[in-house]
């Protein structure tokens, strides 16, 4: 625990077991929080988002065997996503090890393919040079998680020698400083393009000021994956929206078109490329990014630039003029006329429309999704504008990753509102979190987080009939809506309302918010089918001013 203080942890998340007791022990005397989550991987998710939203590496514990096992999910998603945890295991002692022991797992082996580095720590002389590199390891370069495994007798073993380790990995030495004849070719590149695009991916996360700065002075139009939202905001007149296969019609024309692609800290992954050899069959690939392994992993960089992109994109902005690309611009301009964000209204409200609803009511706040259709509606319809603010899982697509990021981030950003966007299917994977959020208080706090859900798996579904001879829905058994949402809130020590009228839909929305308890709305939305929603209000804000804006909603 001395060491977790040394590194700046101020929250762990955990659940106890035997193997990890002295840990746990050891947390009376620590200035570190714990936060008793109610199964693992939520513990992970809650490190990854408070990573994600903060930039403060996230922790977690769990103990040996299924504890442990229990995080893989979670790893594997902030791997994918690129997010520094630092996941603290007990496992049983030593001489067990490798015996088919009580609750004993091969947890460095399982987790080795889920992580960015993992130890399994035999000896305590070697725990401060251990977590000194876990900490290193996890923050730099590009991002990832690092496990550290400690069997329960090393846990026990006495240690009075010094806590300070240094770092010496000869074997890790992330580039941060782009090779300069790299980044002249790159303005060469761009210099000579007509139809030029920007895609920025989840690297931007960690370099808004740049990307902005070299968008603004270049004019170069910005695309923003399903990671890269907030690291430009959606709002500017060179914003073309989300890529690939649930991405805007601007921006898939966009890429379609264009004569030259700068990757910034993108993966390219398929569902941004679709089918490679028809992604931008016209351009000249420009890709930087700070780990070399993803440069032409998918599609080939004509100009690779291995580094960091605040080193990168301030030095390239500095060899370029604002670029002469008037017909393209007007041309990008005229489809996002043609073709803006819309859908049906002639029916009771649809789920896009209370996520505009939730958008308006919520105003500048962090937004964690959980994975499935009301993701990518969240994606389109509610974009934020800072960067750190839109949390999801989108490499592995992590159902039930949702409510654990948003107690997550809240914990790493106590000061601004959480949103959580979630769908039935995702909710029923870790509504046990409602406990933790209840038990931990935050409802006394002035913060926000909804949680609106969309059933029937319609990511799943809508699919199958879109690109198959699909005679029906999947034969999933009894439909998922068919649960009260407001009940279950009211069982977790929450209020419960239901509601169908549109004018009462909006002004529950709204004042949902002012709300100073955990609240379910729940009522049927159109789409296709009856599909439900459902919002959970936490750590409400300013009860006056929701109250006012609902007031004034209804008046008009």
């Amino acid at each position: 625990m001395k060491m977790l203080e040394r590194h700046g942890v101020e929250v762990v998340f955990g659940h106890p077991g035997g193997a990890i007791m002295p840990v746990y022990d050891a947390l009376y005397d620590s200035s570190v929080k714990h936060v008793l989550v109610r199964h693992e991987q939520a513990g992970a998710h809650m490190a990854d988002a408070y990573y994600r939203a903060s930039g403060k590496v996230g922790v977690c514990f769990a103990t040996s065997g299924p504890g442990a096992t229990n995080l893989v999910t979670g790893l594997a998603t902030a791997h994918m996503d690129s997010s520094a945890v630092v996941a603290i295991t007990g496992n049983v002692a030593t001489g067990l090890i490798g015996t088919d022991a009580f609750q004993e797992a091969d947890v460095y082996g399982i987790t080795s393919a889920v992580t960015k580095h993992n130890y399994l720590v035999k000896d305590v002389t070697d725990l401060p040079r251990v977590i000194t590199e876990a900490f290193h390891i996890a923050a730099t370069g590009r991002p990832g998680p690092v496990l550290v495994d400690v069997p329960k007798d090393v846990q026990l073993a006495d240690y009075d020698g010094p806590l300070e380790a240094e770092v010496d990995l000869p074997g890790y030495r992330p580039t941060y400083v782009g090779n300069a004849r790299q980044i002249e070719r790159a303005a060469e590149a761009i210099l000579g393009a007509k139809r030029p695009v920007m895609i920025v991916g989840g690297g931007g996360q960690a370099a808004p000021d740049e990307v902005v700065a070299f968008a603004e002075h270049t004019g170069i139009p910005v695309i923003t994956t399903l990671m890269g939202i907030g690291a430009y905001p959606p709002g500017r007149d060179n914003a073309l929206g989300m890529p690939g296969m649930h991405g805007t019609v601007t921006a898939n024309r966009a890429i379609t078109h264009c004569d030259l692609i700068l990757g910034a800290g993108l993966r390219f992954d398929d569902r941004v490329t679709g089918k490679i050899s028809r992604f931008a069959p016209n351009a000249t690939v420009v890709h930087i990014d700070i780990d070399p392994a993803e440069i032409s992993k998918l599609v080939k960089a004509h100009v690779p630039v291995v580094g960091d992109l605040r080193d990168v994109l301030p030095r390239l902005r500095a060899l370029l003029p604002r670029l002469d690309v008037a017909p393209w611009r007007e041309q990008l301009a005229g489809w996002k006329a043609k073709y803006p964000e819309r859908y049906k209204t002639d029916k009771p409200l649809v789920s896009q429309e209370v996520l505009e609803m939730l958008r308006r009511a919520a105003g500048e706040c962090i937004v964690t999704t959980e994975v499935g259709q009301h993701q990518m509606f969240a994606a389109r319809l509610f974009p934020t504008s800072k960067p750190r603010s839109f949390i999801t899982s989108g490499g592995l697509g992590t159902m039930g990753f949702g409510y654990g990021a948003a107690i997550g981030a809240q914990l790493g950003c106590p000061d601004r509102r959480v949103v959580l966007i979630t769908g039935d299917g995702s909710f029923h994977m870790d509504l046990n979190e409602l406990c933790t959020a209840v038990s931990l208080g935050l409802l006394r706090k002035q913060h926000g987080k909804l949680l609106p859900t969309a059933s029937a798996k319609r990511m799943v579904d809508d699919p199958r009939k879109l690109f198959a001879h699909i005679r029906g829905r999947l034969p999933l058994g009894r439909h998922e809506s068919d649960r009260d949402a407001g009940l279950l809130a009211l069982l977790f020590t929450a209020a419960g309302q239901e509601f169908y009228a549109a004018r009462h839909e909006a002004a529950g929305v709204y004042g949902s918010i002012g709300w100073t308890s955990p609240v379910s709305l729940e009522r049927a939305l159109w789409h296709h089918a009856q599909d439900s929603l459902c919002v959970l209000s936490h750590l409400a804000p300013g009860a006056k001013d929701a109250t006012r804006i609902a007031g004034a909603l209804l008046a008009r």
